[in-house]
């Protein structure tokens, strides 16, 4: 297998090396790209060292099979086609293709069957939708979900490097009494939350919670379940939280519930305490605790789900689908 990542030197581009690797992915050759002030970067896969190329109209993609897309929407907009007309498959996690008519949505523990309508590309949900729908999948198939109201606790690391380096900034100027600088963020988020991800949109939701929404109703093939999402940006460097409320179709007990979980394909069920982000850090499974009747929906359950949100969030899941690829022509 012939091997590109585009975006090879930002959070999720490494984290794809390391994904690759530690899953004895077939690389024969892999190809890293990234913007021109990157370019002559050397990033380490197996031992080797790999220069990083600068992505340009010039560029040739020629006798690539599987292109691993880390870079923004409009990068994804432009060069993925490229990418696609010269022969490869793009995997791409950036919002820019999930919504597409024409193009998969996948969470491989939850429609991996999505993956054989392919036309070239194949999204990668959002970070939030895809440990949501792992951990609620198995309790959709056994008794159905028609509503969901979810609150998320998401870490400065969905919002890249930048948003990383201003929360060790702010947290260092505020140990030393001096004025704390807001760059990236909307707002301060040292020892504070912000409830808002993303743009707000007409409906008063963020764009953020609009993903959590539409990419729900995709993936599940459900136009018709009921989604309500507050995405909060807390002061935790890797790792996504949420608390999870849901609607059944029909009744299931708690001990139901956490018995079709422990039977669940990436799924870890934490029976004693609960999950913190500080515990999944590394780890490519959603953790599910805190399972719970709920006291407003009846039937309903509440739970707990955290994730890490560059592993499973966007680097494992796209090479998660990759080896669904393979498997398929296999």
């Amino acid at each position: 297998m012939r091997v590109a990542i585009v975006g090879a030197t930002g959070e999720v581009g490494r984290t794809f090396l390391k994904v690759l690797e530690e899953r004895n992915f077939p690389v024969d050759e892999l190809y890293l790209y990234a913007s021109e002030k990157s370019e002559g970067t050397e990033l380490t896969f197996r031992g080797e060292k790999f220069k990083v190329r600068a992505l340009n109209k010039e560029t040739s993609f020629k006798g690539i099979d599987i292109a691993l897309f880390s870079a923004g929407s409009a990068v994804s907009k432009e060069y993925a086609p490229r990418f696609v007309k010269d022969g490869a498959i793009v995997i791409d996690n950036s919002s820019a293709w999930r919504l597409d008519p024409d193009v998969p949505l996948v969470v491989p523990e939850v429609n991996p069957e999505d993956v054989e309508n392919h036309k070239g590309i194949i999204a990668n949900p959002n970070c939030s939708t895809i440990q949501m729908l792992v951990a609620l999948k198995p309790i959709y198939d056994a008794v159905g979900i028609s509503a969901i109201v979810v609150a998320t606790y998401q870490s400065v690391s969905g919002a890249g490097a930048k948003a990383i380096r201003e929360l060790e900034e702010q947290t260092r100027a505020w140990c030393r009494g001096e004025q704390m600088e807001v760059k990236n963020l909307p707002r301060r988020i040292a020892f504070n939350v912000i409830p808002q991800i993303d743009v707000f949109t007409e409906n008063g939701y963020t764009k953020e919670e609009m993903k959590m929404v539409n990419e729900t109703r995709k993936i599940l093939h459900d136009p018709n379940i009921k989604v309500s999402a507050t995405t909060v940006r807390v002061p935790v460097f890797y790792g996504h939280s949420e608390a999870i409320s849901v609607k059944l179709n029909r009744p299931l007990e708690p001990e139901s519930a956490m018995e079709l979980l422990r039977k669940a394909k990436g799924v870890v069920l934490v029976e004693e305490g609960y999950p913190t982000p500080i515990d999944v850090a590394g780890r490519d499974e959603v953790f599910v605790g805190r399972i719970r009747k709920d006291l407003v929906f009846e039937p309903g359950l509440s739970m707990w789900v955290v994730a890490d949100n560059i592993r499973k969030g966007a680097a494992t899941n796209a090479v998660q689908i990759a080896e669904l690829l393979i498997h398929a022509k296999a």
